[in-house]
This record gives C-alpha cells, structure tokens and sequence, in this order.
C-alpha cells in the first residue's frame, strides 16, 4: 500500500507525526509537502494528493491543514476523490465502509495525535462493504 500524504502549515506538524507512524508500519509513503511550517495555500496540497490518488501514484491519500476543512475541500474537487474528514475513529471507520473515502483529512489544529494516529489506522484497516453502499458511490461519483 502506498499513501501520498500532504498538508499546509497548519497541518504540517501532525503530518510529521503521521508520516513517522506509517514508516515506522512499513508503509510505503508519497510525502508531497509542505515541508515547513511557513504559511502556504492548502489548496495546492489537497489538489496535489487527489490527483496523485487518482493518477495511480498511490493507493489512497490523506491531507491535513488546521481544520481539516479546507483542505478536504479542495482534494473534493479532484474529479473521482471522496475525501472524508474526520474527527472521530466512527467517522473513519463510516467513511471506508460506506462512502469507499479514497482519501481521509485531518484537521491539525484540532486533533490530538494520539486519536489522530487512531482515525489514521481505523481508515487504513477498513474495507468498503460494497452492496447497497456501492450504489451510492457510483451516484456520487457521478456526479
């Protein structure tokens, strides 16, 4: 599995903290920035991990900017991305199992890393359920 990771200053440091968590389980990452805690545009990064998900340079993706937010949104507007933010290990869990999320945002200013790194494991470990549920992805998806 390979994950292309991204996120803006306000998501920078639990990046970090996220990138040495998936090392450190043998995941194969695709760290697209930033690399600094200096200020820049979230939407460069969520734009740049949706489209290296869905250009097949990785298999699933996840953004961070301070609230998860913004970010989440513009990885959204990737053509094929179902971008999940959340806040919870339920949401996480809800976002593969039912939504098929091909990438999750986290929201660094207001996470704990502890829970944070949780909701990154939960995301990673769940399989989407298919049935009922893949009808709904295909009407988003198209969309």
């Amino acid at each position: 599995m390979k994950i292309a990771l991204a996120a803006d200053h306000g998501g920078y440091e639990l990046k970090e903290v996220v990138k040495t968590h998936l090392q450190q389980n043998g995941i194969e990452l695709l760290d697209l920035g930033c690399f600094a805690g200096d200020s820049v545009d979230y939407p460069n990064y969520g734009k740049a991990c949706g489209e290296a998900v869905m250009n097949g340079e990785a298999d699933s993706g996840i953004v961070i900017c301070g609230t998860g937010i913004g970010i989440s949104i513009a990885a959204n507007k990737v053509k094929g991305i179902r971008c999940a933010l959340c806040t919870s290990l339920f949401m996480a869990e809800m976002a593969r199992k039912h939504n098929n999320a091909n990438v999750l945002a986290l929201g660094g200013r207001i996470l704990e890393p502890d829970l944070a790194l949780g909701i990154v494991d939960v995301y990673l470990t769940t399989e989407f359920e298919g049935g009922r549920h893949q009808r709904r992805v295909d009407l988003i998806d198209s969309i």
